[in-house]
């Protein structure tokens, strides 16, 4: 078993990804509440834009 310091090789440096996950993982709640608040603001928005053009087209 050679497992001495100097016959491992050196670690790199976390790449810009990994520490975005690494960043991102506690925060994963937050983000999936926040986008799904975001499509449904959405889709209330569409909604009453294609009533109100439903509506207006009628008159």
């Amino acid at each position: 078993m050679h497992d001495s310091p100097e016959s491992r090789p050196a670690r790199k440096d976390p790449t810009i990804l990994h520490r975005f996950v690494r960043w991102a993982r506690p925060r994963r709640r937050a983000a999936v509440s926040l986008l799904l608040r975001g499509a449904c603001y959405g889709l209330g928005s569409g909604a009453a834009g294609l009533a109100t053009f439903w509506v207006q087209s009628r008159l």
